[in-house]
């Protein structure tokens, strides 16, 4: 069957980008108690990629746009600052390859997998009100933070098709990270996290299995004014070597992406928040870029 041997041969040769691996600066910097922040995006990803580049996919030429809608809420949890945030994707794209000299192509459009993520400041940020986080804006410490991110399978997913907008499977981030104050308007902050899959046990008639990916971001921040700030972003992974059925695939992940974010306040509730990434998939010649800008207004 075409469709199994394009899917072995594409798992078994591409290193991929992994859409879990997206760059967070300012993750862990702590807001006030009961800041309530809904956002509407879009992020335009072009290059070596698919809706799910956990798949191991390469020599593609993909163009995907997503929307993405999210809700931030912080809450005082054990009398420290914690955030618990929802991101809703829907994707719309197409993916074009030649597969031993047969042109594959797939045009696709529909909901994501929906994500949850809760996170919690263990060192540096109580929880506090406006008052407080002015005070720690004007002479930020050190803080360290944790975060546990769900993705579920809500995605749309089809059994016989080898790129799907869902990945149909759960995913568990688990990270801890670290700001350090450089200087009232720079900070550095370091997050290490590792991704946990649970199996597809439905991928073209077998079961996908994926070994953990192990991540590190690095962000150099710097605040210009109240809610005016940039920073330049870089991460690394790897891992998630696959087992399709029986077959134990040579897939390890060593890839890398780099960028730069910019937040600017439009009003005292509103700012438009934009960035710029790029990367290549295990320092070859394949690579990708992706473009964000999402408009965020505080409740």
């Amino acid at each position: 069957m075409f469709i199994v041997r394009v899917a072995i041969v594409l798992l078994a040769c591409w290193i991929p980008v992994v859409s879990g691996q997206d760059l967070t600066p300012r993750a862990y910097w702590p807001a006030p108690t009961d800041t309530r922040l809904v956002s509407l995006g879009a992020i335009y990803t072009s290059g070596d990629t698919v809706p799910d580049p956990s798949l191991p996919i390469e020599g593609v030429d993909s163009n995907i746009t997503q929307v993405v809608a999210g809700y931030l809420h912080t809450l005082d949890l054990f009398g420290r600052t914690a955030n618990f945030i929802a991101n809703v994707p829907y994707a719309t794209g197409d993916t074009n390859a030649t597969i031993e000299g047969v042109d594959y192509s797939r045009n696709y459009e529909g909901l994501g997998d929906i994500s949850a993520t809760l996170s919690l400041n263990l060192i540096g940020a109580p929880a506090m009100d406006a008052a407080g986080f002015g005070r720690l804006r004007e002479s930020p410490r050190h803080i360290v933070g944790a975060s546990v991110k769900l993705v579920a399978p809500t995605g749309q997913y089809s059994n016989d098709r080898v790129i799907n907008v869902g990945a149909n499977r759960w995913a568990t981030k688990i990270e801890l990270g670290y700001i350090m104050p450089i200087s009232p308007r720079w900070l550095l902050e370091t997050d290490v996290g590792a991704w946990f899959f649970a199996d597809n046990d439905d991928f073209l008639g077998t079961t996908r299995e994926q070994d953990p990916i192990y991540s590190l971001q690095f962000h150099l921040i710097h605040r210009f004014s109240p809610g005016f700030w940039a920073s330049l972003n870089a991460t690394g992974y790897k891992g998630g070597r696959s087992t399709v059925g029986d077959l134990k695939l040579d897939d390890v992940q060593r890839d890398s992406k780099w960028g730069v974010t910019f937040v600017f306040p439009l009003a005292r509730a509103h700012a438009i928040k934009t960035s710029y990434y790029t990367g290549s998939a295990n320092d070859s010649n394949e690579d990708f870029d992706v473009f964000t800008i999402s408009y965020q207004f505080l409740l």
